[in-house]
């Protein structure tokens, strides 16, 4: 196993008198795929957050390798090396995919913005072929490209994706995983993954976290998490693959 790139410890997040992350710690290893799994309110979009430093933990230290990330701005946290992939993809819908993808790459020069973008096109060669072509214009599955692009243009050495397949037909959910797969192996950039369709995380995922309310109530490889999520933690029976509704979480 590599040394941990990201290191959560202890982290707890309140709104107002609502707990909604108690005493999480969680790490992700350099070029590892981990999965956050749970049902609404688990805590894991928070989660998410507050790694980016959208949200303020009252307690608790995030560190990417030797940076500590608590308090620090989100726009830092990016500079850092984290990027992060919100729900519902947030495309800026009157540029074009390619104007899309060099948001991304912002405050890189013009070079390393050339060979990231060719890199993404590598990754993504449906977008090469629509890059003129405004993101408001393309489907679902291609908005959701796009969104993963622009976090790759960062030099991002870990990308966070909130709920990607929120939405997608299950074809594209098959692709999407697929592309996730592409982006740990390939090019060696860490993923943690955030979803409630357990069959994606776990097809992504060597390893993954489970959350109740807030709280670390499980954590393993696939095999390890299976067996308690079929228990129906999240209402599947026991002879049915563990599969999630897909609505959003907190």
């Amino acid at each position: 196993m590599s040394e941990a790139l990201l290191r959560v410890d202890n982290i707890s997040v309140r709104y107002g008198l609502a707990r909604a992350v108690d005493e999480l710690s969680i790490h992700v290893s350099e070029g590892e795929a981990v999965f956050v799994v749970g049902p609404n309110g688990a805590g894991k979009t928070t989660l998410l957050r507050t790694i980016s430093g959208l949200v303020t933990p009252v307690s608790g230290e995030i560190w990417l390798g030797s940076v500590a990330l608590k308090g620090r701005k989100p726009w830092d946290i990016v500079t850092a090396g984290v990027s992060h992939v919100p729900q519902n993809r947030r495309c800026f819908g009157p540029l074009s995919v390619e104007e899309n993808l060099l948001m991304g790459g912002y405050g890189r020069g013009k070079a390393e913005r050339s060979a990231a973008l060719t890199s993404v096109y590598d990754v993504f060669p449906a977008l090469a072929e629509k890059r003129k072509q405004k993101a408001q214009e393309l489907s679902g599955g291609q908005q959701q490209m796009v969104a993963i692009g622009r976090a790759l243009m960062g030099n991002a050495k870990l990308i966070m994706l909130d709920e990607p397949s929120l939405g997608l037909a299950p074809a594209l959910v098959d692709n999407l995983g697929r592309t996730l797969r592409r982006v740990r192996d390939e090019l060696g950039t860490a993923v943690l993954l955030v979803e409630q369709n357990v069959q994606l995380a776990f097809s992504v995922g060597t390893r993954g976290y489970m959350l109740r309310t807030g709280r670390l109530i499980g954590e393993g490889g696939p095999e390890d998490l299976r067996g308690e999520l079929r228990r129906g933690y999240l209402g599947a029976k026991d002879n049915a693959s563990p599969a999630a509704p897909s609505s959003p979480s907190a």
